[in-house]
């Protein structure tokens, strides 16, 4: 039985843009595993109760529940020890929860200011008044108030990617020559903006954007091919 893996999905069932999800899927890919992904919603709870707990990524492997995107991985990397690692070596899995953290406290925040606004008319209807009131309470303000200067949240973000942009200048990839863990915690965060957002993000001729098209033609254009902007 193939795995199946519990996605956030937007207003479409295609529209796919979680950042922690979205390391799930190249984690699968990586490992050359056959998925079936199931769309789920925010006010799909009881969807994943099962889980013990209301969040996605959700992955099912014949009786093993596991959730949470780290959680998942190192499961995978433990279960499927014959396929590619996800790590490469111990000191690939220390850097990938490095940029775990980096892009948890250094990127996600400033693209949090700038999509949030566009996210809300991304979903589906029946999501939009949960998001929105969940959100305002947590920001303090309306999501058009806080999304109102998106244009310095994204100076803020160009500047947080300047360690990788000059690392991107050396190498193809975070990882060396071949990606890992650590591009696809990173992309996730792109597949965000890129799955709910048509603001751009990055300048022309930033090696960063040279690494996103990289990223986007990984396994026949596997996350080219989901609905963008």
């Amino acid at each position: 039985m193939a795995i199946r893996f519990y996605d956030l999905a937007g207003a479409e069932e295609a529209r796919r843009f979680s950042p922690y999800c979205w390391r799930t899927h190249l984690s699968l890919k990586h490992k050359g595993l056959d998925f079936a992904t199931i769309p789920w919603r925010f006010t799909d709870k009881d969807a994943i109760a099962f889980s013990g707990q209301g969040l996605v990524p959700v992955l099912v492997d014949g009786d093993r529940t596991v959730h949470d995107s780290w959680s998942i991985a190192e499961y995978l990397e433990e279960r499927y020890p014959q396929a590619p690692s996800l790590f490469g070596s111990p000191q690939g899995r220390h850097f990938a929860r490095f940029a775990k953290h980096w892009t948890e406290t250094a990127l996600l925040a400033p693209l949090m200011r700038i999509l949030a606004k566009d996210i809300v008319e991304r979903l589906h209807p029946k999501d939009r008044e949960y998001f929105r009131t969940s959100r305002e309470k947590r920001f303090g303000t309306t999501l058009e108030a806080f999304s109102s200067e998106r244009d310095q949240a994204r100076e803020q973000f160009r500047q947080a990617l300047l360690p990788m942009r000059r690392l991107m200048g050396e190498q193809p990839f975070l990882s060396g020559s071949a990606p890992a863990l650590a591009d696809y915690i990173v992309f996730g965060a792109f597949q965000w903006a890129r799955g709910t957002s048509s603001y751009p993000l990055l300048a022309e001729g930033d090696p960063v954007a040279a690494w996103r098209e990289r990223m986007l033609d990984l396994y026949g254009g596997y996350a080219r091919a989901f609905p963008a902007g």
